[in-house]
């Protein structure tokens, strides 16, 4: 945008938008957050197959995946407020520049390390969703939002599925990882050329420096804690690697929350984080980003698994992993839509309480009864209806109580929770995956699934849970 900043004093919601250039952020937004989404989950259905090809356990090939979600837990803040002192298109369009880069650095990689680099590039793009939530609140009215948001946040279920379906339509045809990242660049570079003719970004600069200082101690400390808890079972958890990287991850995160406290600009304003207001919603956007990507990681192996051989799974190809989530698309975009319609009547923090049940449902039932495909499916219909409903209503319920100049922070900071339950999660389920083996292998059991299955349930009840006690705390 271009003309004089509007102060935080002035910014109010547009009284009446046009509809037609709303409409047209919003296509840009929701395209661009679809192409973030296939490059979060494109790598899921991969990792039996790049353990062999690089002879890496699944420890350190899951590192493809938690790495994306780590620089997109560091990123994400850092760019959410650059979004508000330089305005949010400009970044959003550098997280796709970003993207594209890393899809490159893949596609070329001939080892694990160079993968893991690029797939950390890729990562950086994960900051595009609360910056469009920030643009979104920024432009469009009132009554608008919600139901804007659920469209937008729906693209990170929408897009997971279509990453992983991708993925198995190449995988069928070549046992490259190359293709996929080739694919995952060009995708950028379109959703790039969309963001660049169709977003707009309104007035509201918020000024300030960016906390470098802040970034670096978020990335160290995170690091520690999931190396951590990614090396438990190989290293011992009460080996002195072990122990040193977790004391190391507390020492860092307190001198980080020191810093924080101290500078004028903070990366993550700690009111933002821990406030009244704020301190439910973030934790159920950790729990519900726990249970999330924890699902993406486990379905991957466990359709995958031969029956014959190890007594479990579903005996399905790359491209039936992507297959099975279908019903979670369509019913995810299907609730997306409601959640607006659902919020005005019970409220915005009762709407996540349900959405977030119906996502334990769904773990509950794959952790009770697994061994059929209708089971699959079953999981899939139900996981799409509490995510649809769950991100939509947690979108707004991270932004609708702080000033308009800091919108883009506070989605950012409840981005990067939501981010930080995932990369947790990733290395949580590898871990109790190594840990439970059947005898003279390296697959993990029938048990070792439904162990994480129960885990993952029981953090999405939880953030039901803290969702209900934010609704009678702080009514709508």
């Amino acid at each position: 945008m271009t003309g004089a900043p509007v102060t935080a004093h002035t910014a109010a919601w547009p009284p009446a938008a046009d509809p037609a250039r709303t409409g047209r952020i919003l296509l840009a937004l929701a395209g661009a957050g679809m192409v973030v989404s296939v490059q979060q989950t494109l790598v899921l259905p991969l990792l039996p197959q790049l353990m062999v090809r690089f002879d890496a356990p699944i420890t350190d090939v899951t590192w493809v995946f938690t790495a994306s979600l780590l620089a997109g837990a560091v990123a994400t803040p850092l760019l959410a407020r650059f979004g508000d002192m330089y305005g949010k298109k400009r970044m959003i369009m550098l997280a796709l520049v970003l993207l594209v880069a890393g899809s490159v650095v893949c596609a070329a990689s001939g080892s694990l390390p160079v993968l893991i680099a690029g797939r950390a590039l890729q990562g950086v793009s994960s900051s595009m969703i609360p910056l469009a939530i920030g643009m979104i609140r920024d432009a469009f009215p009132r009554e608008r939002i919600t139901t804007a948001i659920g469209i937008v946040s729906a693209t990170m279920g929408v897009g997971g599925s279509a990453g992983m379906i991708v993925t198995g339509l190449i995988a069928a045809r070549t046992d490259s990882h190359r293709p996929v990242f080739w694919i995952t660049a060009a995708l950028g570079a379109a959703a790039l050329a969309l963001v660049a003719a169709c977003a707009r970004d309104t007035g509201i600069r918020a000024g300030g420096r960016p906390d470098i200082a802040g970034a670096v101690l978020l990335a160290a400390w995170l690091v520690c804690l999931l190396l951590a808890i990614s090396e438990g079972n190989a290293w011992g958890w009460t080996s002195g690697g072990v122990l040193g990287l977790f004391g190391g991850a507390a020492a860092l995160c307190a001198v980080w929350v020191a810093v924080e406290l101290r500078v004028r600009s903070p990366l993550v304003r700690l009111n933002l984080l821990v406030g009244a207001r704020s301190l439910s919603a973030n934790v159920v956007s950790a729990l519900l980003g726990f249970s999330m990507f924890a699902a993406f990681t486990l379905i991957a192996g466990f359709v995958q698994s031969p029956s014959a051989q190890v007594g479990y799974g579903l005996d399905g190809s790359v491209l039936d992993v992507g297959l099975y989530m279908l019903p979670s698309t369509a019913t995810m975009l299907l609730f997306s839509w409601t959640s607006g319609r659902i919020a005005a009547r019970i409220g915005t923090a009762y709407t996540l309480a349900v959405g977030s049940a119906f996502a334990g449902l769904c773990y509950a039932w794959l952790a009770v009864s697994n061994s059929h495909v209708y089971d699959m499916l079953a999981f899939s219909a139900i996981q799409g209806i509490g995510f649809g409903i769950a991100y939509a209503a947690l979108g707004t319920l991270a932004v609708q109580h702080v000033p308009m100049d800091q919108s883009g922070i506070a989605s950012g900071i409840n981005s990067l929770v939501r981010t930080t339950g995932g990369g947790v999660a990733g290395a949580v389920t590898a871990s109790v995956l190594a840990g439970q083996v059947i005898a003279g292998t390296e697959v993990p059991t029938l048990g070792a699934y439904e162990l994480c299955f129960w885990i993952v349930a029981a953090g999405a009840a939880v953030a039901a849970a803290v969702a209900v006690v934010h609704a009678r705390r702080h009514p709508d």
